[in-house]
């Protein structure tokens, strides 16, 4: 025999493998060096977008503002587990304040508002309560023009507004922020808002664009020349700036009240819900990032959801939530004796919904 194998390769001993194994080793280092490469370029990549999507986040620290002069907190059934073996994820009941901001801070909330206008008012409020479990929820939505006492709410620069009886409700966020907003709606309610969150226009059209738009079906043609919203009666998939137009629009379906446009803002929630469980997010790392980037570019939080840690933990415990199980109403009201135009709480029915919260 020679010295070749019988596939004609060199033998164990000979040059031909010494270079084979040679390169072999020089291949090995190199899929090395570029898997340590890409891991790091990944973990960087992971920690940057980390860190950027937590600084979009603005936050108002509502607790330290308002003290201890408020509602109870909610009272929820301990762990089955323990104190020792809390579980993973937040479960007890939760009662969130959402206000949409008709803000034309920036050029893209102008646009899309139509315009400048004179400072910031809560264009939408809701109170949701998520029942313990979290697999349930009630929106309540408060119509914006309810003649309402507005307490007094200490000032950013000091001091405390006065106290004001047959205020506009949205004129709270008009006069002191979040924080008036937020006791305002508690001394309506006598409800604690455990969480504050506030959206703006530029945002909600951003993150309903990120979801690839949003299924509604509208029972009547819909024309409004203040939203720019032309919509035949049926069903449409809506992208982010005609969303916002339903959100928004008022003028062009039903009686051309606030009480008209609610039924819109509670169907696009619902809409949402539907949205976020198809889309799949989990498996979709771009559109998850996508999504969370529309998303806190565009929120305003208490200080107690002022982190992406604390917002995922909020948005996995409700995992099990759907648009089955939320229930959307509206406060009760009745048009305000002293303007037609105008509502108040309709009692002992407002109350009474309250009170079921509670």
């Amino acid at each position: 025999m020679s010295g070749e194998d019988e596939h004609g390769g060199g033998g164990a001993g000979t040059p031909g493998a010494g270079r084979q194994r040679s390169r072999r080793a020089r291949l090995f280092r190199a899929a090395g060096i570029a898997l340590g490469c890409a891991l790091v370029v990944s973990l960087a990549g992971a920690a940057w977008a980390y860190w950027h999507l937590n600084q979009n986040i603005k936050s108002v620290d509502i607790d330290s503002a308002l003290g201890d002069d408020r509602p109870a907190k909610s009272m929820t059934t301990p762990s089955p587990y323990g104190a020792a073996s809390p579980s993973p994820l937040p479960s007890g009941a939760l009662n969130i304040l959402v206000l949409g901001s008709d803000s034309r801070d920036g050029k893209r909330n102008k646009e899309l508002g139509g315009g400048s206008s004179g400072g910031a008012r809560s264009d939408t409020a809701m109170v949701i309560h998520l029942d313990e479990g979290r697999t349930k929820a009630t929106v309540v939505s408060i119509p914006r023009d309810t003649l309402v006492t507005r307490p007094s709410c200490p000032r950013e620069s000091g001091g405390s507004t006065s106290v004001s009886y047959g205020a506009m409700f949205n004129s709270a966020y008009s006069v002191g922020g979040p924080v008036c907003a937020v006791k305002t709606v508690e001394s309506m309610t006598n409800v604690r808002m455990d969480h504050y969150i506030e959206i703006d226009f530029a945002g909600f059209a951003d993150l309903v664009d990120a979801l690839d738009g949003v299924t509604v079906t509208t029972d009547e043609d819909i024309s409004d020349e203040d939203s720019h919203l032309e919509l035949e009666a049926g069903t449409h998939h809506l992208d982010g700036t005609q969303a916002l137009a339903l959100a928004r629009t008022r003028h062009g379906i039903g009686d051309q009240s606030d009480l008209g446009r609610i039924g819109l803002q509670q169907q696009l929630v619902k809409a949402l819900l539907d949205q976020v469980d198809t889309t799949n997010l989990l498996t979709n790392p771009t559109r998850l990032y996508r999504v969370a980037d529309a998303l806190t570019d565009s929120l305003t939080t208490d200080t107690g959801l002022n982190s992406l840690t604390e917002l995922m933990s909020l948005g996995q415990s409700l995992n099990s939530l759907s648009s089955a199980t939320t229930e959307t109403v509206m406060m009760p009201v009745v048009p305000a004796p002293s303007d037609p135009n105008r509502v108040v709480a309709n009692e002992p029915e407002a109350s009474e919904l309250w009170e079921s919260l509670r």
